[in-house]
């Protein structure tokens, strides 16, 4: 199996670097949410790029149920990835649609924090808040989702994450913000909820913490988290200029083509 782990890992991170695709991975690997996560593991040792924080993925309940599944997952995000609102950003072959979301920063303190972080402890280590773009899609030949391990084996399936203003963090309910993300050529819509992510994106942020805490990791910035989308993966029917609101938030945009 360590073999296996390994050989895989460079090839995906080799992709990863590359911006190029890969064979599809091994089904063993994607059914088994361990086996996922211990090759997404094995593939971030292998990127240069620094890490700049972390995404929660799968925080829809709805379908954690539907895959038999009883938390998201977290994958580490790199510098390359991450871009400012108003910029451009390239459709892959094997890109499969486009998310909004909340996304958090923090100190870095908080993983050397001795305490379980709760939704009332973590906000005295954020220090802004924000909307988020997400480009999600594969670094492998082929299509659609079955599982967890899908996404968490492929580096959570993020290929580029467009921040907006960041803005003082405020407490406010953040279990029921309207969101919108459109198209201004094509006039798609989807509205969504901040409630479907995991309850709130602040619960989703405290999971992940908590989580890379029992993993211990650390890091030696202060660092993003992104905290799942609040309109589901949207899929990409036009090119163009996409653009994501979120109430109390603020708005983030990019054009893809």
């Amino acid at each position: 199996m360590q073999k296996e782990i390994s050989a895989l890992s460079k090839k995906l991170a080799k992709a990863f670097n590359t911006d190029t695709l890969i064979s599809p991975l091994p089904k063993k690997f994607c059914k088994n949410t361990k086996n996922a996560n211990l090759l997404r593991v094995a593939s971030e040792k292998l990127i240069k790029s620094p890490i700049i924080g972390f995404k929660a993925g799968a925080t829809g309940k709805v379908m954690l149920k539907k895959w038999g599944e009883k938390e998201p997952f977290y994958a580490s995000i790199f510098k390359k990835n991450l871009i400012k609102t108003n910029s451009k950003v390239k459709l892959s072959k094997n890109t499969f649609g486009i998310e909004l979301e909340v996304f958090y920063f923090l100190d870095q303190k908080i993983f050397k924090s001795k305490s379980k972080i709760t939704v009332k402890n973590i906000k005295k280590y954020i220090h802004g808040m924000g909307p988020c773009i997400e480009l999600v899609g594969y670094r492998q030949r082929k299509k659609g989702v079955t599982c967890l391990g899908d996404l968490t084996a492929d580096f959570g399936c993020n290929v580029k994450f467009i921040i907006g203003k960041k803005k003082k963090f405020k407490n406010i309910k953040f279990n029921n913000l309207a969101t919108k993300l459109y198209n201004k050529k094509s006039g798609q819509i989807v509205e969504g909820n901040t409630k479907v992510v995991y309850d709130s994106p602040l619960k989703s942020c405290v999971w992940l913490i908590n989580k890379a805490k029992k993993d211990r990791i650390s890091i030696n910035r202060n660092f993003y988290v992104f905290t799942g989308s609040t309109v589901g993966v949207v899929p990409i029917t036009k090119k163009g200029l996409y653009e994501g609101q979120i109430k109390l938030i603020g708005n983030v945009k990019t054009t893809v083509r």
